[in-house]
């Protein structure tokens, strides 16, 4: 079947020349002459002179990924197993490493294939399909991980239903089911992970070198506040890096017996521990109240959340949550700010973080930052890809 040829529109040729891998509607003069999802399709001068060949595959990014700037390549098994050989042995160094086993093996375009990523834990494989376009190659990708080698089993997660929901079938695809939760390493530290429950995993693995960061360097002695702290993996590594104490905080109900885990995976007495389910902007309030004062706090909000009183947009609420921050943190005291929300840059959230402290007319200093770790693979004509954003800050005085 002879590929849709979709026409770029001019003023964007340069772009798609110069490797940008994301198709988007807006620069397409013909967006409606695709049909189907997967589907090969070519991308064209107006005048019809080859540019490169992606796929159609359509989620919230755009309309599908561009694959190749080779016009006879093809899109089949030896061109899939290239790719994901190639980001496999990117990652050696991680496959060596005793006290790691839990880790991102292939990372959509960054390693060449957008829409898709392969994330291992300890001898597990867990796809992620972005669009249903992605999904029509599950086949070939599952016989490319079964030619290049031994496995437990294969789970995936179906990221691509209209209404933003996940899929939740089961996620079981091939091999020996495991008995979860199955406990990884991640730095000498134990995660309980379950690959068969839902889209969430247990922990993200994009935030290893700063759960490491915060058992290291910042936690000792501290008194450590985690908010919006899911499964507690932050609050893990604050204790084992000697915290005081840790106090973890969630809206999710389940959050509670999930933190308990993971301490309990670690040899933590979670009793010593205090793991709270709340709304988080309620407990400001709460702290503030009563004189709470903590010498870290961990931000890592969820780019968009909805509780039954408010609604928290990264990009418009980030400002107050920082000012909430500093009000319960110590002279000195250490902020850990994230966020994953790839809409804006490193300078627009620490613009954010500076609007907080100006409002709050506290002086501060950066002390570290960090972006994605080395095994989610950035592809460099696609800085939206490395969606990471983490400033470490210190709170000097008001």
């Amino acid at each position: 079947m002879k590929p849709t040829e979709l026409k770029v529109k001019a003023s964007y040729i340069n772009q798609y020349q110069r490797h940008f891998p994301l198709i988007n509607k807006d620069t397409i003069i013909n967006p409606e002459d695709i049909q189907k999802e997967g589907s090969i399709i070519h991308l064209v001068e107006p005048n019809g002179k080859f540019i490169a060949k992606g796929y159609y595959g359509k989620q919230n990014k755009g309309l599908g990924w561009v694959l190749s700037d080779k016009q006879h390549e093809n899109i089949d098994f030896s061109f899939f197993k290239k790719k994901i050989s190639n980001a496999i042995d990117k990652r050696k160094a991680f496959f060596q490493d005793e006290n790691t086993n839990a880790f991102r093996i292939f990372n959509g375009e960054g390693d060449g294939i957008g829409g898709i990523t392969i994330d291992y834990y300890d001898g597990y494989y867990v796809i992620n399909w972005y669009s249903e376009g992605a999904y029509s190659f599950k086949e070939t990708v599952i016989d490319v991980l079964d030619e290049i080698g031994e496995y437990k089993a294969i789970y995936e997660k179906k990221r691509f239903d209209t209404k933003g929901k996940y899929i939740n079938d089961d996620d079981f695809v091939k091999g020996e089911r495991g008995e979860f939760p199955i406990i990884v390493k991640e730095n000498g530290m134990n995660y309980a992970v379950y690959l068969n429950d839902g889209a969430m995993v247990g922990i993200f693995l994009d935030q290893r070198n700063v759960r490491k960061i915060i058992r290291d360097k910042y936690a000792k002695g501290k008194n450590v506040l985690n908010t919006f702290s899911y499964t507690g993996a932050f609050s893990v590594a604050a204790a084992l890096g000697g915290a005081k104490k840790t106090t973890s905080v969630d809206l999710a109900k389940r959050s509670k017996s999930k933190t308990i885990e993971q301490f309990s995976a670690n040899g933590i007495d979670f009793e010593e521990q205090d793991i709270i389910v709340m709304d988080v902007f309620d407990y400001f309030k709460y702290a503030n109240r009563k004189n709470l004062v903590f010498d870290l706090v961990i931000l890592d909000p969820p780019s968009f959340a909805r509780s039954k009183k408010r609604t928290f947009s990264t990009a418009k609420d980030y400002p107050s949550l920082i000012k909430d921050t500093i009000a319960i943190t110590g002279k000195g005291g250490i902020i850990v700010a994230s966020t994953n929300n790839a809409s804006f840059s490193m300078k627009k959230f620490k613009g954010f973080i500076d609007k907080g402290f100006k409002d709050s007319k506290t002086k501060y200093k950066i002390l570290e930052e960090f972006s994605l770790p080395s095994d989610f693979q950035v592809d460099r004509n696609f800085p939206q890809g490395n969606y990471l954003k983490v400033v470490i800050l210190e709170k000097l005085s008001h």
